[in-house]
């Protein structure tokens, strides 16, 4: 068998064309349709409604995406998706997954054997990347073997044995300047010692060596060019996976805190990212408390200046881990606003929301801000400048027998205006459609 004659057999091999599903293996699907789609067990704002693009749940092991992630629109009927694949090994993948209606989703693996990937992004050049553990790539995805067409981008990321490294994906964005800011996440929760102490006077793990809990910076030396060195853009940075550039120009992050056992503490984070600031961890939590660990504040004052607090709060365990601002017309009510995905499986995870911005793309704190919680109804911050949340998938709590708590990932904002989703847990693909069938309020 010849080379190319191989890599189509092996092209042919990882088409699937993803089957009907029974009511026994889905438990999150309802009567009817969304869009032209099965209709989703998914509790939604008035008007809007979710409905599935490919599944089923974890229940079913063979599905051919397993770990869902990011998603990217190439055409009308044609999306990227990255499969991280596994968190132990390298089996993760990118696919092509065409829709078009009347007919069952088509997925074809286009990249294999990748190292957790996980983010996706066009560049300037018309490429696309993807952010592995460890680099990352660009590719052809019209090219007739876009695996041949693999180029790297950026080496030399952390590559951690995942039991030592906590926090291993690499997120990045863009920058105005056409820089490469990329997140490098923290090597532990907390930077201690096994006894739950500091470790040392400073946290090494982010002040030297890799320069973990930061974003960097690799500089643009031409086009589709960059630096293999680079500069720490910022840091005190626990995890930079939501992370995006507002069109003003603005650099936001919204950082996944602390792993504390209390229920409600500490709080997630929405920062506003610039070049050489310090933004707390390990050192500092919530507005300016110091964190357990570092409660001496030898460390950092984490009410000086050299700590820059969060603009606003986020709900405690929330574990935002994507973000964009709508500007698609099939929800003209959201326009402008942030959208966000609360990964998190504690009871204030498994939601999109929303939130009023200022000029900037940084959510407007609004006084006695509440957040919501499954379980119960609303709870107040109460520790510093916050923002209400407006929850677009209010009833995404689990149901047993009939479908595990949301856990949202990736969001894109499709041509015709529609909110796609990934829930990794469930290996769903999601798209937030208006709800012809809604009633009018």
């Amino acid at each position: 068998m010849t080379g190319a004659t191989g890599r189509f057999a092996a092209a042919l091999a990882v088409v699937l064309f993803v089957q009907p599903l029974h009511a026994r293996e889905l438990h999150t699907r309802l009567e009817g349709e969304c869009g032209g789609l099965p209709r989703l067990d998914i509790g939604t704002v008035h008007g809007m409604c979710a409905g599935l693009v490919l599944g089923p749940t974890r229940q079913d092991r063979t599905r051919p995406i397993r770990l869902p992630r990011s998603l990217l629109q190439l055409s009308k009927t044609e999306w990227l998706v990255s499969d991280l694949g596994a968190w132990d090994r390298p089996r993760g993948a990118v696919w092509k997954l065409t829709l078009q209606p009347g007919r069952e989703p088509e997925a074809v693996r286009l990249l294999g054997d990748l190292h957790v990937p996980h983010a996706l992004a066009r560049g300037p050049d018309g490429r696309v990347y993807v952010g592995e553990m460890s680099r990352i790539i660009r590719f052809d995805p019209a090219s007739p073997d876009p695996a041949a067409s693999i180029e790297l981008v950026i080496p030399g990321l952390p590559d951690n044995a995942l039991h030592l490294h906590r926090h291993p994906l690499s997120k990045f964005v863009f920058a105005p300047d056409g820089a490469l800011l990329v997140n490098v996440g923290a090597l532990s929760d907390q930077c201690t010692d096994e006894q739950g102490n500091a470790a040392a006077p400073r946290c090494t793990e982010s002040e030297t060596g890799e320069h973990a809990a930061s974003i960097r910076r690799y500089e643009a030396v031409g086009p589709g060019e960059w630096s293999p060195d680079y500069t720490v853009y910022a840091k005190g940075l626990r995890n930079s996976v939501a992370l995006a550039v507002h069109p003003s120009g603005t650099v936001v992050q919204a950082e996944n805190s602390f792993d504390l056992p209390t229920r409600w503490s500490p709080f997630e984070e929405l920062n506003v990212i610039e070049a050489g600031r310090h933004y707390g961890w390990p050192y500092c939590m919530d507005i300016a408390t110091p964190a357990p660990a570092w409660r001496s504040g030898t460390a950092m004052d984490c009410r000086g200046s050299a700590h820059t607090a969060p603009r606003v709060l986020l709900p405690p365990h929330a574990a935002p881990l994507d973000l964009l601002w709508y500007e698609g017309e099939m929800f003209p009510a959201l326009h402008g606003r942030m959208l966000m995905t609360f990964h998190g499986h504690r009871s204030v995870g498994g939601r999109i929301v929303s939130f009023a911005v200022d000029g900037d793309g940084v959510p407007i704190a609004d006084r006695n801000a509440r957040f919501h919680y499954y379980g119960g109804g609303s709870r107040a911050y109460g520790a510093g400048p916050a923002a209400t949340p407006v929850t677009l998938t209010p009833g995404w709590g689990l149901r047993k027998g009939r479908r595990p708590q949301g856990s949202p990932v990736g969001l894109a904002v499709a041509h015709d205006g529609a909110i796609w989703a990934t829930d990794d847990r469930a290996g769903l693909i999601i798209r937030f459609a208006k709800d012809e069938a809604a009633p009018a309020p």
